[in-house]
C-alpha cells in the first residue's frame, strides 16, 4: 500500500510541476508579445499596385466591374487558386 501512496504522490508533484511551468512559459510569452508590439510594431506599407489584368483590360477598353467580374469568377471556379494575367476582348 505504501507504494501506492508513493506513486500518487510522485504523480501528483510531477503534474502540478508541470502545469506551474506552462502557466509559466504561457505568461512569459504573452509578456514577450506585448513588449515586441509596444517596441517594434509592424510598420503598415500602404501600396496602390496596378495589377496586370486591370493595366490589361484598360487596354482592351473593358470596364472595371467587366474586370472584377472575370476575376472573381475565375477565383470562385478554381477555387482560389487561379490568377487572371490577361484580358483580351475578341
Amino acid at each position: 500500500m505504501e507504494n501506492i501512496e508513493t506513486g500518487l504522490l510522485l504523480m501528483i508533484v510531477g503534474m502540478t510541476t508541470v502545469f506551474a511551468i506552462l502557466l509559466i512559459v504561457i505568461y512569459l510569452g504573452k509578456g514577450l508579445i506585448v513588449l515586441v508590439n509596444k517596441y517594434a510594431p509592424e510598420e503598415i506599407i500602404v501600396k496602390k499596385q496596378v495589377t496586370p489584368q486591370r493595366q490589361a483590360a484598360s487596354a482592351a477598353g473593358i470596364t472595371n466591374q467587366t474586370t472584377a467580374a472575370i476575376v472573381s469568377a475565375v477565383s470562385i471556379v478554381t477555387g482560389g487558386k487561379g490568377k487572371v494575367v490577361k484580358i483580351e476582348k475578341m
